[in-house]
């Protein structure tokens, strides 16, 4: 008996695929609300030195940032399609519908906001030694900004997903 949670049967390759498209897709309007929203140089300065790149706000590394965080929406996308498959997941709001696919997305954009930037984000800068990592746990005005940007992510990767997954 496996102990890994399971997904529906009729999940294949492709769905795969449309996850990590789906991920891509969405982490690019996160990364706009990054450039033009959030105040704090958080694509082109924190994220490149979570991977050991320093930068700073004088230099700063925005084609890292943009691609280490396109490279997390699309891992990302990858884990949503194993939500979103989880029989108990699907089975109370198909993510296969609109509904489900703005409500689930609006979930995932809740849990990765409160995972990722609240939890991981933090610990990560402040292992790395990164001087402008946010205090554990990351909250306060900006997690506001950082929720509405993983919402702006997650619902088009739910939308994208739903409508070639029905498809």
């Amino acid at each position: 008996m496996s102990t890994f949670p399971q997904t529906r049967s009729d999940v294949g390759p492709w769905d795969w695929v449309r996850g990590a498209t789906g991920g891509f897709i969405g982490s690019v309007a996160f990364a706009l609300i990054m450039v033009f929203i959030i105040p704090k140089p958080v694509l082109e300065v924190a994220i490149p030195n979570m991977y050991g790149i320093e930068a700073t706000p004088d230099a700063p590394a925005p084609g890292f940032g943009w691609f280490f965080h396109q490279f997390h929406g699309v891992m990302l996308g990858l884990v949503y399609v194993a939500y979103a498959e989880r029989p108990s997941i699907a089975g109370w709001w198909d993510p296969r519908t609109i509904g489900g696919a703005i409500i689930h997305g609006l979930i995932w954009g809740v849990v990765t906001t409160l995972i990722l930037a609240v939890i991981v984000m933090p610990i990560w800068l402040q292992v790395v030694g990164f001087g402008g990592a946010p205090p554990f746990p990351n909250i306060g005005p900006g997690t506001v900004l950082s929720t509405l940007g993983h919402i702006m992510y997650a619902v088009p990767l739910g939308l994208f997903y739903a409508f070639h997954r029905s498809s």
